[in-house]
């Protein structure tokens, strides 16, 4: 067996490690206990082979380059032969030799049947508490925009519109409160001006940040009318913006292009929406650079850590996707999402 260092077998997490062609040369006890295979067995087997999963931990290894940076794969699913299944996070790095060493941090199984697109149930329970919880002070705002209404003067034309802001966006929580009791299938998708969106969120920053923010628009007034959900597209560029406003932004820009030939997953589109969200605040932290999307992780103590991760769910509902590039003073977070071609006839085409 190949050694990886004198105290590897003493150590309580499972280890493996693999040679320059990808196969099994050594593991440590808690390793081989784990999988519950001897050590002798996994000599020589491939270390792609154990993955009896989605065959992620089989793709990594293929596309990883010489010297890539350590990966993390999580809830990923292994298995030696016909063994039992193992579920573990991984985090894999190079070897000087061109090898793979894998640590594995073991995980309950799967909470139902889908681990991708479902949250660990102690998360899902937190947040129906959450949502009964909210239900009271929400009738209460709903109660007081109200009657504010009724009192507003006739021509108070700003009030008016102030009111009545808050009286959709208490809507607006209140079925979101509504969702998480109850989930429903997504709302079928309408016809939307990108820009009506963007203004609506401005007009929230506006009333949040006061004159502490500056606002820039950098709109391309050329972009057609998509197919979307207009609400939850707006949930997830207001969760963006607040994000730059917390992180001490001074100013905040919103772009939009139209963009061609983009490559989202794995399908080319002719053409995409290009959304940026650009801010001079912080910028994300280094430590939180792997995990930024994930739910509950957030840069700040009094954060939720679920406005991220909800802004790229509703990315993957619209065929899109959700990036970023962040240094102190200059960070850019960019929504691609497809748009349909028309023809002379004006029938729409999917991309």
């Amino acid at each position: 067996m190949t050694a990886l260092a004198p105290d590897a077998d003493t150590l309580t997490t499972p280890l493996a490690w693999s040679d320059g062609q990808g196969v099994i040369a050594g593991c440590n006890t808690a390793f081989s206990r784990w999988l519950g295979v001897s050590a002798r067995r996994l000599l020589g087997w491939p270390l792609a082979g154990l993955d009896s999963g989605d065959g992620r931990l089989a793709e990594a290894l293929a596309r990883a380059s010489d010297g890539s940076a350590p990966l993390r794969l999580r809830r990923c699913r292994l298995r030696y032969s016909d063994g039992e299944e193992c579920f573990a996070d991984l985090w894999l790095s190079r070897r000087e030799d061109g090898g793979w060493l894998m640590e594995a941090h073991p995980v309950d199984e799967f909470p139902g049947d889908d681990p991708a697109l479902l949250l660990p149930s102690a998360l899902s329970a937190s947040l129906k508490g959450l949502a009964h919880e909210l239900r009271n002070p929400l009738a209460g705002l709903k109660g007081a925009a109200q009657l504010l209404a009724r009192r507003v003067d006739r021509d108070g034309g700003d009030a008016r519109e102030l009111v009545s802001m808050i009286g959709s966006e208490v809507e607006r929580l209140t079925a979101l409160v509504d969702q998480l009791l109850t989930p429903a299938p997504p709302r079928a998708h309408a016809s939307l001006n990108i820009h009506a969106v963007l203004e609506r969120v401005l007009r929230l920053a506006e009333s949040e940040a006061g004159w502490a923010v500056r606002l820039l628009r950098d709109y391309d007034p050329s972009l057609p009318e998509f197919d979307g959900d207009a609400d939850r597209l707006m949930q997830a560029v207001w969760n963006l913006v607040r994000n730059a406003i917390e992180a001490g932004a001074t100013h905040i820009t919103l772009r939009t292009r139209a963009e061609h030939a983009v490559r989202i997953a794995d399908v080319v589109h002719p053409i995409a929406l290009r959304l940026e969200i650009v801010d001079d605040g912080r910028g994300v932290p280094d430590a939180l650079a792997e995990q930024l999307f994930l739910p509950l992780v957030s840069g700040r103590a009094e954060g939720s850590g679920l406005g991220l991760a909800l802004a790229q769910q509703v990315a993957r509902e619209h065929r899109g996707s959700l990036a970023y590039r962040s240094r102190p003073g200059h960070t850019v977070f960019t929504l691609l999402l497809p748009l349909a071609l028309q023809d002379e006839g004006g029938i729409a085409h999917g991309g």
